[in-house]
């Protein structure tokens, strides 16, 4: 594949550039598997759907095709299980989770990773992914299979994180 150069003026990066040197949703670590693909998550309802509200120029249109996005402010009705699962970009910013080159955080990572962007920061990533499972295991544990009232929070963190928590 030849590496494509990306463009990103938004409002949180202007005249931030980076190359796509893999084929999009293809190559990635044998580390790295996420269940959900990031058009899926946006459809699913993450983040209250204010997460990719400004960043259309640098995604493909058809991820946005029946995304539930919220142009204004963070709606909570907007994610899959209807509540709050998210903690403000200051906290993330306070326990140094957020790399300089993506400042929204994880899944804007996951996004240009899934794109084919490769970078120093991915191991770090795919471990923060990792460690995630945890709430898959205590959703396992304390709740029915396919009870999708059961821990509501904990399984719309993992929609966040790419794991199909409607799956548990």
């Amino acid at each position: 594949m030849q590496p494509v150069l990306v463009r990103v003026n938004d409002k949180m990066q202007k005249d931030y550039c980076y190359l796509l040197t893999e084929p999009e949703g293809e190559n990635f670590d044998p580390e790295f598997r996420p269940e959900l693909t990031p058009p899926e998550m946006l459809r699913l309802g993450v983040f209250g759907g204010k997460y990719m509200t400004d960043c259309r120029g640098e995604f493909p249109p058809e991820w946005y095709e029946g995304a539930k996005l919220s142009p204004s402010r963070r709606d909570p009705s907007l994610n899959f299980f209807g509540v709050d699962a998210s903690q403000p970009l200051s906290v993330w910013r306070a326990k140094g989770w957020i790399h300089p080159e993506d400042p929204r955080g994880w899944f804007q990572w996951y996004c240009r990773y899934f794109r084919g962007r490769r970078m120093s920061d991915d191991a770090r990533q795919i471990l923060r992914w990792k460690a995630m499972r945890r709430h898959i295991r205590q959703i396992e544990r304390h709740c029915e299979r396919g009870d999708l009232f059961c821990r509501r929070r904990q399984r719309q963190a993992l929609l966040h994180w790419a794991y199909d928590s409607r799956l548990i």
